[in-house]
């Protein structure tokens, strides 16, 4: 199966996921709540939607190795594709890093005292000492590690095949790290992710508001209530909160 047949169903099942993620998110920062109930009628396209020329942007936070291995991952999480622009082009790694210098990122709005207890249920809330700027640097440097270990190359530097397949084990826990767990690692990469892909741009991602173009969600105009009952697509380009038309 080439790349694109197996691009193209992640997308679709991305979209298809959305109403799982609270508005809050896209229209705001939200981090941790998720990303979502976006799916306004979707707008008729003649090309699919394109992320402006990306500027270049040096982070704050990531270490140049962890810079290339947040770039190379987003980009297989959400790749570019006929559909239109991937999390790379829309500008998620930006998004991520200066969301590594806010409060949430330093679990400063977290209730962060013990005890952790690994197994509690999902309804007990977030149970591990790490906040997510830490999860980051120790997860990079332990799947770098990892991979080195296994291929002589770091993330960044292996081929896609092989990158979808480390996501992959991150993802099931079949790699075990010592100082974080895999799967916390990937769960807070792949929303964070989705969230610099459907944030308003003012925040870093979603450049050119290719997210919300290819979802049809209208963005942060003032008023729907002309279109409330016409039971039809509304028609109008998506718009960000500083006033950006895609």
């Amino acid at each position: 199966m080439s790349e694109q047949d197996h691009d193209n169903p992640r997308r679709d099942f991305l979209r298809k996921t959305l109403t799982l993620i609270p508005v809050v998110t896209v229209a705001s920062t939200g981090l941790g709540m998720g990303v979502g109930e976006l799916m306004a009628a979707p707008q008729k396209q003649a090309e699919a939607p394109q992320a402006p020329a990306a500027q270049a942007y040096e982070p704050s936070y990531f270490t140049a190795e962890e810079w290339a291995f947040v770039n190379a991952a987003v980009a297989r999480l959400i790749p570019a594709d006929d559909m239109g622009p991937g999390a790379l082009e829309a500008g998620a790694p930006e998004f991520i890093d200066r969301q590594m210098n806010t409060a949430y990122a330093s679990g400063a709005l977290w209730f962060m005292q013990g005890p952790f207890v690994a197994d509690a249920p999902p309804e007990m809330g977030y149970q591990l000492k790490l906040v997510p700027k830490e999860i980051y640097r120790l997860g990079i440097a332990a799947t770098d590690a990892w991979c080195k270990k296994q291929a002589g190359k770091v993330f960044a530097e292996l081929d896609h095949a092989a990158q979808e397949s480390v996501l992959t084990k991150l993802e099931s826990g079949e790699i075990q790290f010592d100082d974080v767990p895999s799967k916390a690692f990937f769960s807070l990469l792949i929303q964070n992710t989705k969230e610099g892909f459907f944030s308003d741009p003012v925040h870093g991602g979603n450049k050119g508001l290719v997210g919300w173009t290819m979802v049809g969600f209208p963005g942060a105009r003032a008023d729907f209530m002309d279109w409330v009952e016409r039971n039809e697509p509304y028609p109008f380009p998506a718009v960000s909160i500083r006033g950006e038309r895609a």
